[in-house]
Formats: structure tokens, sequence, C-alpha cells
């Protein structure tokens, strides 16, 4: 047994609150309350049910769950047992979960066991016998239900089996894993970015005190509704690790609707919203379409936060001039834990700009020698502080390349300003950003190549209004085959996940190519 005096936990955040405030709800799902002592018990039993089944501190254990309460029991009972969490996005199909899998050297996966259109257990059973060997325990709606997969336990069952005694969380280093977020960069594949409990806490922490000003002070609770999904950065530290540290009241919103949200907010009298900016325009034009008065919403809703994509100027006028709160756009990558830059409630809002680094961290724009740029020039966005991931999981290369000269390299394209405001004007490459998802066409060309009529596959973002971008593939078929675009679509459809397939398919005879014989996407995207 290790012992580390310098120890901390991520976990920590419900231990504590638990601690101080016992009986404050913590979360509230379907209009269903639960506090912060139940939240810390059941996350102690997944703690005890996972070190029973083996699970030891520094393992692996990857989680595939909705927004529901089962995220935060199973996420704080994984860091309990000194365990890394790994969530994965639960769009995800069992050949891309098996990845994930593999390459996360996972020991146990919990999945919960999702509905009829999104069969999370059945899909995440299937991964793991082709990933060989993991442990799948199954997080199911009804407490006491039979688990739906065969051979596998209900982790309801396996909380009751493991020992009822009090369960210590595990002590662990501050620069111990607490997080693998996986990330596809510019590259097909994705890679698991290793954040550790200080990375994962102080990031939290920034993100809370940056609210401050804006949010319920003293002891008066703060609500905030999470409808971004939890497996992603942006929710887990911005919303569930800062709310909770703070004594928040999180209302958890598996699926985002904008009559539904609306409604939720106000019922709940929501002060704090995180979104990305196709929910923004969702709100709005909810409200515009059906008539409906915001008042109820407007009358609480102090804070709002946006981030995945630049929000249009317009959107944000109208919006803090419909709902009376202020909307403050961020920056950052699953590598920064993810929030590096933030407009702050303390200085006027630069629209159109992402804000300035947060509380500990350094940005720059450099050439391609890495050399600093002056106020003013573009160049590639490059980062250093505590918020910056350990290293990508088992690609000692990836993580030399991302961090050379002492600085986290983020293949973004950015401006400086005489105030330290940052402007993303460019991003990596190629990457489309669907609805605040990002799509990296290259993983999306790989898949369409097997396909037995492409020849040739070249992915780009076109504009949408609703999404700010939607995914079309132009593709030159093999000699001799046949396919029409619908038959295509429907087979990407049933390969990849929801936000990533092609909703437009074109065929061309040829694709335009650069002397070095790469496709010029650039001449793609200006086609008429």
């Amino acid at each position: 047994m290790s012992h580390h005096a310098t120890a901390l936990n991520l976990a920590a955040i419900v231990d504590h609150s638990a601690r101080l405030m016992p009986d404050r709800v913590a979360l509230t799902c379907a209009g269903r309350p639960m506090t912060y002592g139940q939240l810390n018990q059941q996350a102690e039993r997944v703690a005890a049910a996972l070190a029973a089944g083996g699970i030891a501190p520094g393992d692996h254990v990857a989680l595939s769950c909705p927004n529901l309460p089962w995220f935060p029991i199973a996420y704080y009972g994984i860091l309990k047992a000194g365990a890394v969490v790994v969530p994965l996005n639960v769009l995800l199909k069992p050949r891309e979960i098996a990845y994930h899998l593999k390459d996360s050297d996972a020991k146990a996966m919990l999945a919960f066991e999702g509905a009829a259109d999104l069969p999370l257990a059945a899909m995440a059973k299937a991964a793991c016998d082709e990933a060989g060997s993991q442990q799948l325990l199954v997080m199911t709606l009804a407490p006491d239900a039979p688990s739906p997969v065969e051979g596998a336990q209900t982790l309801t069952q396996a909380m009751l089996a493991a020992d009822p005694a009090p369960f210590q969380t595990h002590r662990r280093r501050m620069d111990d894993t607490a997080v693998i977020l996986y990330t596809s960069g510019t590259t097909g594949h994705p890679k698991g970015a290793e954040l550790t409990h200080a990375n994962m806490l102080l990031n939290a922490v920034a993100s809370r005190d940056m609210y401050l000003p804006g949010i319920r002070g003293g002891m008066e609770q703060e609500v905030a509704l999470v409808t971004l999904p939890l497996f992603h950065s942006t929710a887990q530290t911005c919303l569930m690790n800062a709310g909770l540290l703070h004594g928040f009241r999180l209302v958890l919103m598996p699926r985002f609707d904008p009559a539904a949200a609306l409604e939720v907010m106000a019922r709940e009298e929501v002060g704090l919203w995180i979104g990305v900016p196709t929910m923004y325009w969702a709100l709005l034009n909810h409200v515009k379409s059906a008539g409906i008065d915001p008042s109820p919403v407007a009358r609480h809703l102090r804070l709002c936060v946006s981030g995945g994509a630049a929000m249009p100027l317009e959107v944000m006028r109208e919006f803090e001039s419909v709902f009376g709160a202020r909307i403050l756009e961020g920056y950052g990558l699953s590598e920064t834990s993810p929030v590096a830059c933030f407009n702050q409630l303390h200085r006027p809002t630069k629209p159109g700009t992402v804000g300035q680094p947060i509380f500990g961290v350094d940005v720059r724009c450099v050439d391609d020698e890495d050399r600093f740029l002056p106020t003013g020039q573009p160049g590639e966005v490059v980062i250093r502080g505590p918020n910056i991931m350990k290293g990508y999981y088992n690609r000692p290369e990836a993580t030399e390349d991302a961090m050379r000269h002492g600085w986290f390299h983020t293949g973004d394209i950015g401006v400086l300003d005489a105030d330290g405001y940052l402007s993303i004007v460019d991003r990596k490459k190629d990457m489309i950003i669907r609805g605040g998802f990002n799509v990296y066409p290259r993983e999306i060309e790989e898949v369409m190549l097997t396909h037995p009529a492409v020849a040739l596959a070249a992915v780009v973002g076109v504009p949408d209004e609703r999404l700010g971008e939607e995914v079309k593939a132009f593709v030159v078929r093999r000699p001799g085959t046949e396919v029409t675009p619908d038959a295509l679509i429907d087979w990407c459809r049933d390969q990849m996940a929801a936000f990533k397939y092609p909703r437009f398919i074109e065929f061309r005879d040829a694709l335009p190519i650069s002397p070095t014989g790469k496709i010029l996407k650039r001449e793609l995207k200006s086609a008429p």
C-alpha cells in the first residue's frame, strides 16, 4: 500500500461537500432529487464493488452513460477506488468502443443499459467481447432490474455484494492520472489525453472562481442546468466538478430539446447554463417560433457560458437581450482540462474573442519556428500551465511533438490583441465542428474507403444554419460499381457515430489533387 503525504483525489469534491452539507440536494434528474450525502454514499459503494472485482489503484475503467445520476456516481466511484476514469461518447458504435477499450487498456467498463434506440449495454458487451477480457457492469434505470445483457452483472448487484463498510477514498499523487479523455486531434485515430488529479481539480476551481461574481452568493444555492454531455470535458469540469465543489444543485438532462430545456429552466430556477452555439440558437428560435414568454426563464438565469465553436455575434446579442443573462465565451481543448481562456465577468466581453487566459495559464501565438509573434499577428496558439495534460496515453512521440519547447501546441490559429484577448481565426487544418462536436474528416474517409464501391473520398464541412457545419463527402466510385448517395449514407450511418456520418454525398469522376498528392479540400469547399 503506497502512502502519499501529498495526497489528492479529484473525488475529494464529493467527499468534502458530503461532509459539509450532506442533506443539500446535489442532483435533480427528471424531477427526482439526490443529496450530497446520498451521492457520496453511492459512489463509495461503486468503489467497493470495483475493488471487490479486482480493480486496483491506477487501473483504467471505461464509463459510458448519458446525463443521469449514474454518471457522477460511477465517475467519483471509479476515482474513489483510486482508478482512472475513461469516459466514452455514448454515440460510439461497438467497433469504436472496442478501439477505445483496447487503446486505453481498460480493465473494466461501466455502461448504462440504454434504450431501444441506443442499446448502450448491448453495444458495450459486443465491444468488450471484441476487445477481450473486460469486466462489464451494467447500470440499470430501475435499481433492482436484472441485467439486460447475458454474462454481465448489474452495477447494483455488484454494489450490494461488496463489503458494506464505509469505503476510504484511495489517495493518489497530484500528478497521477485521474481521467483519460479521448480526442482525435488532427489525426484519424483518437488519442487518450491523460489528465491528472491536479489538472482536473485546478481547472474546476478556476472555472468556479470565474462564475462567482455572476452567481448567487454566500449560503444561497446556485442551480446549474447540464445539457452538454458529461462524457465531454466541458460538462465534466465546468459543470459537474466545479458545481459539486461549490455545492450547486445540478439539473441533469439526458437529451437536449429546446422546449424541454426552457421548461426545466423555469421550473428549477436555473441560474447557470453552459451550451454550444447551436443550443443557444435552438432556444432563441423556439421562443420566437412558439411565441413563448421568456420571462420565467430570464427571472433566474444569470450567467451563460458558450464554447465548442465561435458564437455568431447576432445570436449572442439577441440571446442576451431576450434572456437578460450575460454569455461568456471560452476556449480550450481536452488536452487543457479543458479551459484555457475565458471572457471574465470583471472585464468587458469582446464578442468574437474567447477572452483572456485563465488563472495560472499562459497563452501565446507562434510561427512555424515556434517564435513568439507580436500582438495582432496570427499564429499557432500555444499554452502552458497547470491545466496541460500529462501526455497522450502510450503515445510518447505524439506527446513530445505536442509539448515541444515547453508549450502545448493546439494546432489552432489565433491572434492576441493588445489587451491579451485571444481570437481563434482558423482551426486544425480540416476539422469540422458539427453542433459543437468535433468531426475529423480523415477518420470518416478511412471508414468510407472500406466500402467496396468507394475508390476515393474527401470529407469537408459545409455551412449549416442550425449546426454551424454539416458533413459532406465527395466520392469517386470504383469502376464497374454502383451505389446511390442514399445507400452510401445509410451504410455510413451504420458504421459510425450519429454526429459523424456524412449527410450529403456528391459523386465526382475525379478529385482536385495537389502536386504532392494531397486532395485540395479548399477547392472542394468553394465548389458551387
